[in-house]
């Protein structure tokens, strides 16, 4: 029997070691093209905006090699708690099928490939990685086990990646984009802590191992989720309002912008929704992409971008 499974095991190494660096989780580093996009420089503008996709293409590489890096360091450090949760502990490392002794040199070949593509793009960028893989650590060490700094820490990797993707593909991030970020991801990084704590109080523990929470701490997870997410809401409709911001300048028709506020409000108010109701993924971002409701609301807001761009008439 020992025999038969040793001889199993090669073929699901590679499978284990791909789930270990979680790749369904890249998609956040979509963020690093937003720049791009918001100030509407598209491929097809020329060949300096090809040049600009390209590197903003190879910043997100390297983002996600450094992403998988961090999530390897961060299995290897909750082994034990992985293992008593109800979920986690299927995770490859928690599972054992994936060898620990994998982990430091797959780490170490991750971070240099994302180094070496750093090589090719401005030194803002490599700074910006930089900065993004020792707070990603330090999270991962410390940082996830205190209070309130673990989301705030969280929501400060996403306003990142918008930064980095600024310097990677040369665009200036708006002041407004980092503001309605930092509201935006503390809002999605509360409810990931409420979907955690709901999924523990239907199992009938009160607290989070290797977290600060518990489950009393419910109600004021949900209260300052949703305050900060309508805060988002609220910067987005001061930008658009604001005459000397981009949105006169980057829109022929900035009023249609307006109908982003309910859509987004309403977005971030059913996330909270379904989070009460115990249909939360453990990851908002990770629902979002299975959610249906989620991607009709996203194409209905880049009808309203493309509504008040008006391309056609450039």
């Amino acid at each position: 029997m020992q025999q038969s499974v040793n001889q199993r095991q090669p073929a699901s190494l590679p499978v284990a070691a791909l789930r270990a660096l979680r790749p369904h989780q890249w998609v956040k580093n979509v963020l690093l093209l937003l720049p791009l996009l918001l100030a509407h420089v598209l491929p097809w503008h020329g060949h300096t905006a090809l040049r600009q996709w390209f590197a903003a293409v190879g910043g997100f590489t390297a983002f996600c090699l450094a992403a998988s890096a961090i999530y390897l360091i961060n299995d290897l450090k909750d082994l034990e708690v992985d293992r008593l949760h109800p979920t986690k502990r299927q995770r490859p490392f928690a599972s054992g099928a994936l060898s620990t002794r994998i982990g430091p040199p797959l780490i170490c070949a991750l971070l240099a490939v994302a180094a070496a593509l750093c090589a090719a793009l401005p030194w803002h960028f490599g700074a910006s990685l930089a900065v993004y893989v020792t707070l990603g650590v330090a999270y991962s060490v410390w940082f996830k086990q205190r209070l309130l700094l673990d989301v705030f820490v969280l929501a400060g990797l996403y306003t990142l990646r918008l930064l980095a993707g600024g310097y990677a593909g040369s665009v200036e991030v708006s002041k407004w984009l980092l503001a309605f970020s930092i509201f935006f991801f503390v809002s999605l990084a509360f409810a990931k802590r409420y979907a955690e704590l709901v999924l523990l109080s239907g199992v009938g523990q009160t607290e989070a191992r290797g977290r600060s929470y518990d489950t009393g701490d419910l109600r004021l997870v949900e209260s300052a989720g949703l305050a900060s997410g309508y805060l988002a809401v609220l910067v987005m409709a001061l930008y658009i309002n604001d005459t000397s911001s981009a949105a006169s300048k980057l829109y022929t028709a900035p009023v249609f912008l307006w109908m982003l506020c309910p859509l987004l409000m309403y977005w971030i108010t059913r996330v909270w929704f379904v989070a009460g109701r115990k249909a939360l993924d453990d990851d908002p971002i990770l629902f979002a992409i299975k959610d249906r409701v989620s991607w009709c609301t996203l194409v209905m807001a880049i009808a309203i971008v493309i509504a008040a761009w008006q391309p056609w008439h450039t």
